[in-house]
């Protein structure tokens, strides 16, 4: 077993049981609904269905980061037990959870001067995030000690590759990331935008794509065009979906139909309440990797 702990936050967008399993620690973010706080822990305080149901029945969200006392908390009670750590943020494109992290490590450095407490952006998000963060499980788990598994992430994490689309463009609208112009557009003419998260770990519109079906075979299309070893792809592949399980079967099965040697079944994930909270019910996002993201 590893000397040192590898951890992440909750916006890794993976079940409990796949966190137990792959021993990777997390820390919660917090949401509210409709002025009511809970921690993003995974769908326990409130189902993922329940939640998305509130969103579209009007209920107004909120999310707030880890702040720096909370992670120092959790991250000492690890420096009790000896251990080193390899903290990995969610991207700094799209929350400043890092900096509360950093401020963490530094305040407990002087208390821990034989610890090592590595803290590192991911540049992804959601199971994104996830699937870069079973990756590193792996490389631990085959003997990699923490600083090359930190380097290796450092030299690697723009190779995972985030797509998302959205079949409800009224919380894109809400959160400022399309104007109400195009959002009433888009709804009328049947318009699903196309995102990626770019090299800087922000999430990007890219293209306007007519009818659900064109943009799940797009989505599917930057795959092919993005993925190692292209329709030869044999590396993982995860998708995760804002109560919309339809949209996400169908992603998938496109998927295992045009990349038969992947390395098993397309894991479907729900879309946490972070993410879910900016993203509303109605959004599928599909992650795998790929050549290096340069945009």
């Amino acid at each position: 077993m590893a000397g040192y702990v590898l951890s992440c936050c909750s916006t890794a967008d993976l079940s409990e049981e796949h966190f137990n399993s792959r021993d990777i620690q997390y820390i919660c973010f917090h949401y509210s609904l409709n002025g009511e706080s809970y921690p993003d822990d995974l769908g326990k305080s409130i189902p993922f269905p329940d939640f998305y149901k509130a969103m579209a029945d009007g209920a107004e969200t909120k999310t707030s980061q880890i702040n720096a006392d909370e992670y120092r908390e959790y991250f000492e009670g690890f420096l009790k037990q000896g251990k080193d750590i390899l903290h990995v943020t969610l991207s700094s494109g799209i929350s400043g959870t890092i900096n509360s992290a950093l401020i963490a490590r530094d305040m407990l450095a002087d208390k821990y001067p034989d610890r090592k407490i590595i803290v590192e952006d991911s540049l992804a998000a959601s199971s994104g995030y996830g699937l870069l963060m079973d990756k590193l499980a792996d490389l631990r788990d085959d003997g990699m000690e923490i600083d090359e598994l930190h380097q290796w992430l450092v030299d690697n994490r723009l190779r995972v590759h985030h797509w998302f689309f959205s079949t409800d463009l009224s919380f894109y609208v809400k959160g400022g990331r399309i104007s109400k112009v195009s959002g009433f557009v888009g709804s009328v003419l049947n318009i699903c935008p196309l995102l990626n998260v770019s090299d800087k770990g922000k999430l990007i519109p890219r293209y306007k794509i007519r009818s659900k079906r064109k943009v799940i075979e797009a989505i599917v299309g930057k795959m092919t065009e993005f993925a190692d070893d292209r329709l030869d792809y044999s590396g993982k592949c995860y998708i995760c979906h804002s109560a919309c399980i339809e949209d996400a079967e169908a992603v998938a099965a496109l998927v295992e139909e045009k990349f038969p040697k992947l390395d098993g079944k397309v894991l479907i994930n729900d879309i946490g309440t972070t993410i879910g909270s900016h993203t509303g019910p109605g959004t599928v996002a599909l992650f795998f990797w790929g050549d290096k993201r340069v945009d």
